[in-house]
């Protein structure tokens, strides 16, 4: 047989093989097939192996139940993924579980917030009005009024992962001059009627929330009043929209923050078992399906798995609240203070932290964690900014059971008003307390005790300082994360010209 004879190796290959797959050496191999045989040195020896293909020799793995632990790192994961997503959707739950809302109703607070709304970072210094509505039954309008001697809105229209679809009031769509908004669902393509303004949902589901901010001479009795010209309806019933439901929860327990353990995926498949699935977020959605969700099917985890997304959510709330006790120097507002902006942006100034080749998942999630209903862009001049006091002028952080200062001047740079609130640093909402009071502003300033040169010293801990209880908010043992707004912040603020002074430690 010639080395160059294909037909003649090929005889002898398949005689070779007859021999069966198990017995056949490399060597009897390379001797039927002549023609192709490579250099002796280019196969194994005995004792030696091929590069790669396996671990190390003596290696042993590091657990026994693979199972869980690839069900665990999936959940883990998949916590962080979905932290807009379970923030907003826990607002829409508890409307409709605690408060028996449905699609359409609006919720209107009569009065600033309580520690009764249990929200993360909410405001109690003007009053909120919030609404849910689903566009699998179509296209919904909302009648939004004009901002003018009466009142102006401000807030924030979203999908159901929380991005912003529509800012409205002034600086909104609307422009402030007030009008008929119109969402429209996925892959809607009917012509829009005449007179509305068309707002693309990229998801069925959507939620607002805005702030009633009373005019000038106004009170709260009369931002609530303005709040109710809001009208929410399906575009299908204009010819003769429903009655307008208000609800006012003033008085009941609205509870809106997300669960830290397996009811969180409870709350997972409820949102994906609905929206579209976006093509960055199908990886994901496939390793959902190990923990019992997926998309039309019921929600379905073994034991295993709900053992894994119990652990896996209680580790990424840990995480997370580790995440903000270190933060980098580079977030502080100011360097040498210790404030941090509530408002941390992507590097697009919008917080959806999607890029052209990845998602930024650990940032989104910490935005989340700690923020609701972001604008759809942070500008260099934002109309509210909030800096939440990471620690205190020495460096330390923040503390149960302890009692700071915190001095303000007696000229802010603020064209509307300041406020600080403190939250409980573990949930990120309010603090319940006998005085439940959660904030002081520039509205109670005649009321608190001044400093000489006008300003006040705000304390916050256990316990008011003797003869200075109009200048505490009460921490009732709580580790505090404080929130100083400024509404309307000025150029001195903006240009950071001006600076806050830290906390101090008072005992």
């Amino acid at each position: 047989m010639h080395s160059n004879d294909p037909a003649g190796w090929l005889v002898n290959r398949r005689d070779v093989l007859k021999q069966g797959v198990a017995t056949v050496s490399f060597a009897a191999l390379a001797a039927a097939i002549p023609a192709l045989a490579l250099p002796t040195s280019a196969f194994a020896q005995d004792g030696q192996l091929p590069l790669g293909g396996q671990p190390d020799k003596g290696s042993t793995p590091s657990i026994k139940d693979f199972d869980y632990q690839i069900k665990y790192q999936r959940a883990f994961e998949a916590v962080l993924w979905n932290m807009p997503a379970i923030a907003i959707f826990s607002f829409r739950r508890a409307a409709f579980t605690d408060l028996g809302m449905k699609d359409n109703d609006i919720i209107a607070y009569s009065a600033v917030a309580t520690p009764k709304l249990e929200a993360i970072t909410a405001n109690s210094t003007t009053p909120y009005i919030s609404a849910f509505t689903d566009l699998q039954k179509g296209p919904v309008v909302l009648e939004v009024p004009a901002a003018g001697a009466d009142g102006s809105l401000y807030g924030q229209v979203v999908d159901a992962w929380q991005f912003t679809i529509a800012d409205v009031g002034p600086a909104g769509v609307d422009k402030g001059q007030g009008g008929k908004l119109l969402f429209t669902p996925p892959g809607y393509t009917e012509a829009v009627p005449e007179g509305y303004i068309q707002v693309p949902s990229p998801n069925y589901r959507i939620a607002f929330a805005f702030r009633s901010v009373p005019a000038a001479g106004k009170t709260t009795t009369d931002a609530y009043a303005y709040a109710k010209r809001l009208r929410m309806y399906y575009l299908s019933e204009a010819g003769n929209p429903p009655a307008q439901k208000f609800v006012d929860p003033i008085d009941q327990r609205y509870p809106t923050l997300p669960f830290y353990d397996a009811r969180h995926f409870e709350d997972m498949h409820a949102i994906m078992s609905v929206e579209p699935v976006r093509e960055h977020d199908k990886v994901m959605m496939g390793m959902l399906k190990s923990l019992g969700i997926e998309k039309g099917k019921p929600f379905a985890p073994d034991e295993t798995a709900r053992r894994a997304m119990q652990q896996a959510a209680v580790d990424v709330w840990f995480y997370l609240q580790d995440w903000f006790d270190h933060t980098p120097d580079t977030m502080r507002y100011w360097p040498d203070r210790h404030y941090v902006s509530l408002l941390q942006a992507d590097d697009n100034k919008t917080f959806s932290f999607i890029y052209d080749d990845y998602i930024d998942l650990i940032p989104r999630a910490a935005e989340y964690f700690w923020c609701t209903y972001m604008p759809k862009v942070l500008s260099d001049t934002p109309a509210t900014q909030y800096m939440m006091a990471m620690a205190d002028k020495d460096g330390r952080l923040l503390e149960a059971g302890k009692l700071y200062r915190l001095d303000i001047p007696a000229e802010m740079p603020v064209k509307q008003f300041w406020a600080l609130t403190v939250y409980d640093r573990a949930t990120m909402s309010f603090i319940y307390s006998d005085l439940n009071r959660t904030t002081l502003s520039s509205y109670d300033v005649e009321k608190m005790k001044k400093n000489a040169d006008g300003g006040v010293s705000i304390y916050v801990g256990p316990k008011a300082p003797d003869g200075l209880e109009a200048n505490w908010i009460p921490t009732s043992g709580k580790r505090p994360l404080p929130a100083v707004r400024f509404y309307g912040p000025t150029d001195e603020f903006n240009n950071r010209s001006f600076k806050l002074a830290d906390f101090e430690l008072v005992g």
